[in-house]
């Protein structure tokens, strides 16, 4: 059984919103779009399987743009383990775009609490934006908890505002994901009474479905060669229209299904570390440097939270660690902090600085972009 797969303009959070209360009550299934992120080269399908209630195009990027397949039970599952870990449901100001999971899942959420989000005004991210957001956060006694989700330069923007600060530190749990948040900014937001969840997950897992590295819920960690899987009610049905990929990804291990999802990682005391994506390691005079972790000892440094560290091709070691960044620092600074931290083969070879950090409408750095830039160094 099938049924229609409708897409909605993402830019109208309120028509995605009531789009996807339908599609959890089993009406058509919904893909969101946005106009500023460049079509898949296959137009969608009609209609999906009965089981699809949600569709998410991937960005793509650091590879081949997806449409990721969730089912209702999965949203729910994931709606429902992480009010449980973040101490019951509650109101959510939404600052995140509406096309991606972690936008969906501000949603979501809201839709199983019976709230409505307050919506950061569209356009340019600013802190007193999200500040009017949050002083028309609505709190009622069924949901009386104060959420909202941000990526990393999000709430860096945020903690640079006084006014903007003071009204995040009166919400019960900030979600901060979308990609690795450094260590300063968290300390930041700590001394400044806010109390930030790093999250961790993808559309495959319905979102964020590990808490400041311990999985919620039901989900399930293992690792194998190195690599992170992920098990658990969360997890996608599949990539529309794509049999192989779905096969190579979503893997049956003893009776259970797993999500592998390409990073490397390590656990200890049944804490998760995420060390980066296995395919982003230089082999530099002949030593693996995993360029996540060069990227993560980089934006300990004072003014470098964002910083993004990439590769180029080098006639004498092969490839090489650059850094690209729009705020100002030295070479051998950086140099010597990565190397005390990682070793000689790890230090980057290059500053390379930038205006403006070429960035996707999630936040996140567009690392393709990026490496161009380096490439035309």
């Amino acid at each position: 059984m099938t049924r229609p797969l409708v897409t909605l303009d993402a830019s109208d959070p309120l028509a995605v919103l009531r789009g996807l209360e339908a599609a959890l009550a089993g009406g058509p299934a919904l893909l969101p779009v946005a106009e500023d992120v460049p079509a898949l080269p296959t137009p969608p399908p009609a209609d999906v399987p009965q089981r699809v209630a949600l569709v998410v195009e991937t960005s793509g990027s650091t590879g081949t743009g997806k449409r990721v397949a969730l089912s209702a039970d999965a949203l729910l599952a994931g709606a429902a383990a992480a009010d449980q870990a973040l101490g019951g449901p509650g109101s959510w100001v939404l600052a995140l775009p509406t096309h991606y999971i972690a936008g969906l899942n501000v949603l979501t959420r809201s839709i199983v609490a019976g709230t409505t989000p307050s919506l950061v005004a569209p356009g340019h991210f600013t802190a007193e934006a999200f500040a009017d957001a949050a002083d028309r956060l609505e709190v009622g006694l069924a949901a009386p908890r104060r959420y909202t989700s941000l990526v990393p330069v999000q709430l860096a923007r945020v903690l640079d505002d006084a006014r903007a600060t003071a009204a995040l530190a009166r919400f019960d749990a900030v979600l901060v994901g979308g990609q690795a948040t450094p260590a300063p900014l968290r300390d930041r937001a700590r001394a400044a009474g806010v109390r930030a969840v790093t999250t961790y997950g993808a559309s495959e897992t319905s979102g964020g479905c590990v808490y400041d590295g311990v999985p919620f819920g039901t989900v399930q960690t293992r690792l194998v060669d190195g690599e992170l899987w992920l098990h658990g009610p969360m997890l996608a049905e599949g990539y529309l229209g794509d049999d192989t990929r779905t096969a190579s990804t979503f893997v049956v291990d003893d009776g259970l299904r797993w999500y592998r999802t390409g990073d490397a990682a390590t656990t200890s005391d049944g804490v998760v570390r995420v060390l980066g994506r296995l395919d982003d390691v230089v082999i530099s005079g002949g030593e693996k440097v995993p360029l996540g972790l060069v990227e993560r000892s980089v934006r300990e440094l004072p003014g470098q939270d964002t910083a993004v560290v990439t590769r180029r091709s080098s006639d004498e070691w092969g490839e090489v660690p650059v850094v690209v960044t729009a705020t100002p620092i030295d070479l051998q600074r950086v140099r010597d902090h990565v190397q005390a931290a990682l070793g000689r083969a790890a230090r980057p070879a290059a500053v390379v600085l930038v205006d403006t950090l070429p960035m996707l409408s999630a936040g996140k750095p567009d690392r393709r972009a990026i490496r161009a830039l380096v490439d035309d160094e």
